[in-house]
């Protein structure tokens, strides 16, 4: 039986900062969460996103990008958005815990190779830092972890 806890997370075009999360969070707690993610608009998953989570050790090649309508009567048991666009405009899904946390869209930022890179990499390790807070509650029971997420 997987005892694991289902988490989807939502962004606008599935390729950037929903993959990332999704990479971060299943290499982070492999043995507790089943990540996933998709769009409300499904795209392709950004060359630069799969670049920097290769900087740390996490290939997200083999990612791609989803529509939210794949997941349509899923349960999970934590709906993350990660854009204000996906927030506002994504259907209600089915979760237990709902969490919305918006992050820059690093794949509209214009500049070189090197600039690009440099905003990848920060909204990487945004993500990063906030999944390890979230989601690495490991002294928590689930029912504080809701408890302290409803409250952000």
């Amino acid at each position: 039986m997987n005892n694991k806890e289902k988490v989807l997370f939502i962004c606008t075009h599935n390729s950037a900062r929903s993959q990332m999360a999704e990479g971060i969070l299943r290499n982070m707690y492999p043995e507790r969460y089943e990540a996933l993610s998709a769009g409300t608009i499904a795209s392709n998953v950004d060359p630069y996103a799969v670049k920097v989570m290769s900087e740390i050790g996490i290939d997200i090649s083999h990612q791609r990008s989803k529509n939210i309508e794949e997941f349509r009567g899923e349960l999970f048991d934590y709906v993350v958005t990660v854009c204000d666009h996906a927030k506002e405009t994504c259907p209600f899904f089915p979760g237990k815990v709902h969490i919305h946390k918006n992050f820059e869209d690093p794949a509209n930022v214009d500049g070189t190779n090197e600039e690009k890179l440099a905003v990848f990499r920060r909204v990487r390790d945004e993500i990063s830092n906030w999944i390890e807070k979230t989601f690495g509650r490991k002294d928590n029971g689930r029912e504080e972890r809701d408890e302290l997420w409803l409250k952000n």
